[in-house]
């Protein structure tokens, strides 16, 4: 039996349906998935490794989801005039998938649940959560053009760990040396991070740290910074380092290598960054497995 023919409301309907599934496919991909699903995660299995309850995780898993949300979306809108003209043609806003306006608006939606929800946790863990977003709206608007361009990253990636700590029911301060992972942390992340795109960067204007380091320096610098961080994570915490901790911290200066090789070997590839990732993980898997041991004062 032949079909009834689509009426004009259904078709229009469709179509809309489909516009709006294509938008929010092409929004997941503006938001920088990569990052943001790791530092969710790793800020998560952090709250998890302090011992935290269910209700303390779920929302630390929304403030900090929604927070890099309104970051990767805010740095995909800031950056749209330079990706076009860079080429970057891996940008759902240079695919003409999404619009510099979506984006604008998802970043300050964003950025607005972040904010209210945050507010939940306690004026002091609001206040570290705020200074997260605020240093990676700074970068994304102007510090990732100068000098400085590090700061962000090692201010944010301090705060994260400071935020779960603080959302955690009690009088908790986060320990310095976790303060420190997290900074270190950041800044191989950073580095790591900007390696592909030196030249594409530098065409458009874009003069951060790396770029006056030259390509060499950062590849090396990158994953000594990442050790590093790895270094004081197992042997930061009070007593010595637990045995599986030790091995997991290992595997992690191991990948941190492998990241600068990778770096100065393979110009334009985003490896480096992804093995950064994993060392992050690596660091707080260490940090759980050892007990989460003076990770609190």
């Amino acid at each position: 039996m032949p079909q009834p023919p689509t009426s004009p409301t259904r078709r229009r309907s469709s179509s809309g349906g489909g516009a709006s599934a294509a938008t929010a496919a092409a929004l997941a991909r503006a938001c920088h998935p990569g990052p943001t699903v790791v530092v969710t995660a790793l800020s998560a299995a952090l709250a998890v490794g302090l011992g935290a309850d269910a209700p303390t995780v779920l929302l630390v898993l929304l403030v900090v989801l929604t927070g890099q949300l309104s970051i990767g979306w805010s740095n995909d809108w800031v950056d749209a005039a330079r990706d076009r003209a860079a080429g970057r043609t891996d940008k759902p806003v240079v695919q003409g998938a999404v619009t510099a306006a979506a984006l604008r608006t998802a970043a300050v939606a964003a950025l607005a649940v972040s904010v209210a929800a945050s507010a939940l946790a306690g004026p002091a863990a609001a206040a570290a959560h705020l200074g997260v977003v605020a240093m990676g709206w700074a970068y994304n608007v102007r510090l990732k053009s100068t000098a400085a361009s590090w700061v962000p990253y090692a201010v944010a990636f301090a705060l994260l760990p400071a935020f779960v700590v603080l959302a955690l029911p009690g009088p908790a301060l986060p320990a310095g040396w976790l303060l420190a992972v997290g900074a270190l942390l950041g800044v191989g992340a950073h580095l790591a991070n900007v390696l592909p795109d030196l030249e594409d960067d530098a065409a458009t204007g874009v003069r951060g740290l790396p770029h006056r380091l030259g390509r060499r320096t950062t590849g090396v610098l990158a994953p000594a910074v990442l050790a590093l961080a790895v270094l004081v994570a197992v042997l930061g915490p009070p007593g010595p380092p637990a045995p599986a901790g030790a091995v997991v911290g290992a595997a992690a200066v191991l990948t941190a290598v492998a990241a600068g090789a990778v770096g100065l070997r393979r110009e334009r590839s985003r490896l480096p960054f992804t093995l950064a990732m994993a060392v992050a993980l690596l660091c707080v898997a260490a940090l759980v497995l050892s007990g989460a041991r003076g990770a609190t004062t």
